[in-house]
């Protein structure tokens, strides 16, 4: 970012910038170097019950919310925190600290923009819109945390406590793709119910908002307590840029901007909102925010369950109703006392829901509504051919090497004792690997980071000097998602080794891995040096050969 900066103001002077720097810090993975781990370590043994007391305490006595605000109380599907064991009471604490130095690490990296801007003269006159959450505290690990997100809400991972214990230090590292305990973000959701994927309620949507512009600001530094979206950051911008909107674009006429400036709220803390109205809906979750008031439906499923809800999306859900303007931490519920105002609301959210294309609802959170996504794109290909190395390709793109049989052919020229990579696909967080080692084939499948969750099918034999056709049969032993199969690997139609993948994954880990010939990009499905290299030597062309998707018993 200060590098673009610095190009810029060098080949524009003049020139007005905008720059968008968005680290995601809050989200999954929760990494940070380990001196900075180290800084936090003991500071949150007092558990998630007395940090979100003390958050509430500090929140009140600065103002950032207003005095009749109550601190809602904590689900009872949520542990309390001293009824912990102390070995699950470190293992908690250590997700905790992590974290914090995540956010503190991400902060500093902030504030050394915001030294560059001020050391180029340009921070005076620059409209900085800084905006810090990941929609509410993500609960998506679940009550224990998880080191592999993905792994936990799709690959249905195990992760004992001994094994968390003996990860205490690798917390926060490249072995790592960790995420908190549910509690915890609960206590950073202070003083709202519930958290991320919970559209309906505050602690799944509202996040922190600062703006900073000295030279078009001219009130003191201050709260604005007026009800904004994330959508009106862009009226925001062209207001103060003197921009309008365009209507057309490259020709295509631009759809119509709900958003509405903040920039009315700059020079004056207290004049009325100008946002009325705006709908919420996440996995079926929904509210509806109307002048000072909110219907919030009850949900049917935590947030860090993945089962779908029974029954109907539409009308199975319970509303609550809330007066913002007097309960700003949506405290108490006044649907029974006022059934006529929380009527009124609904059939508001069902116009908005309609008037912004978000029918028909769906409420479904299961592993299999991830994979449907990519069903019907990958059942019109009946094989997947490729003309050498280089190739990368997202998920969504790749071919389909879970919950079914597949078969992998690959023609190369090798030198003498070639290692490197076949194809990788995914990371040691869950993934496959095709690779030689000394010319000797090699397929590792990783379903998490856990040593005992690495599978590896080994040749008995390596490859010559010259060119080969190699082959991968992988026989899928159906009945579901994550089974297992076995795995049968042939040198010029010779077989020269069979054996067991006892597990295998439905979404490669983490988010954004690849599928990648002749290299492994990103983190490796492997530890081992040959199967984090570049193969050695030419792959002429792949093909793979999807079967149909084994979720039937056979």
């Amino acid at each position: 970012m200060i590098r673009w900066l610095r190009n810029q103001d060098a080949a524009a002077p003049d020139k007005p910038f905008l720059a968008w720097y968005s680290p995601g810090t809050a989200h999954a993975p929760h990494q940070a170097p380990r001196e900075w781990i180290e800084r936090f370590r003991g500071r949150f043994s007092q558990g998630w019950d007395r940090l979100r007391e003390e958050s509430f305490e500090r929140q009140r006595a600065s103002g950032l919310v207003p005095a009749h605000a109550t601190l809602t109380p904590r689900p009872a599907l949520l542990p309390a925190w001293d009824s912990l064991s102390p070995e699950r009471k470190r293992i908690n604490e250590r997700f905790m600290e992590v974290f914090a130095a995540t956010l503190a690490f991400q902060d500093a990296q902030i504030g050394r923009v915001l030294y560059e801007l001020r050391r180029m003269g340009e921070f005076d006159d620059t409209l900085i819109i800084f905006i810090q959450g990941d929609n509410g505290a993500s609960a998506e690990g679940a009550v224990h945390g998880t080191l592999n997100e993905l792994g936990r809400l799709v690959n249905e991972i195990e992760e004992p406590e001994a094994y968390l214990l003996a990860m205490l230090e690798e917390m926060g590292g490249p072995r790592s793709y960790q995420t908190y305990p549910t509690g915890w973000a609960w206590a950073l959701d202070t003083p709202f119910q519930w958290t991320k994927t919970v559209g309906s309620h505050l602690g799944g949507t509202r996040n922190g908002l600062v703006i900073s512009w000295p030279e078009g600001i001219a009130a003191a530094g201050g709260i604005r307590p007026q009800f904004h979206h994330v959508i009106d950051v862009l009226p925001t911008v062209l207001e103060a840029a003197g921009i309008p909107a365009p209507e057309v674009v490259d020709g295509i006429r631009q759809q119509r901007m709900d958003g509405i400036s903040m920039v009315y709220t700059f020079d004056d803390a207290s004049v009325a909102g100008r946002r009325t109205t705006q709908y919420f809906e996440l996995f079926g979750n929904r509210a509806i925010y109307h002048q000072g008031w909110m219907a919030s439906t009850t949900p049917r499923v935590p947030p860090w369950t993945w089962d779908d809800p029974s029954g109907s999306p539409d009308d199975g859900y319970q509303w609550e109703l809330y007066h913002l303007d007097e309960d700003y931490s949506q405290g108490r519920d006044l649907a029974a006392e006022m059934p006529a105002k929380r009527a009124e609301l609904e059939a508001l959210f069902w116009a908005e829901a309609e008037r912004n294309n978000v029918l028909p609802l769906d409420d479904r959170r299961s592993p299999l509504r991830v994979a449907e996504r990519y069903l019907a794109r990958w059942d019109t290909r009946e094989e997947f051919r490729f003309h050498g190395a280089g190739i990368s390709l997202p998920f969504a793109e790749a071919p389909p090497l879970f919950a079914r049989d597949f078969d992998i052919s690959v023609e190369v020229t090798v030198p003498a004792a070639a290692s490197g990579v076949l194809i990788g696909f995914g990371s040691w967080f869950g993934g496959w690997s095709f690779y030689l080692d000394r010319g000797v084939p090699v397929v590792h499948h990783a379903f998490n980071q856990r040593d005992a969750d690495q599978f590896e099918v080994r040749a008995e034999r390596a490859l010559s000097p010259g060119r080969h056709q190699l082959d991968y049969r992988f026989d899928y032993d159906g009945g579901g998602f994550l089974r297992g199969g076995t795995m049968e690997i042939r040198i010029d139609g010779q077989t020269v080794a069979r054996g067991r993948i006892e597990r295998t994954v439905t979404v490669v880990a983490g988010l954004g891995e690849t599928f990648d010939i002749g290299s492994d990009r990103g983190v490796p499905v492997v530890t081992q040096p040959a199967g984090r290299q570049d193969f050695e030597g030419r792959i002429h062309s792949l093909r793979v050969v999807p079967g149909t998707l084994g979720l039937l018993p056979y």
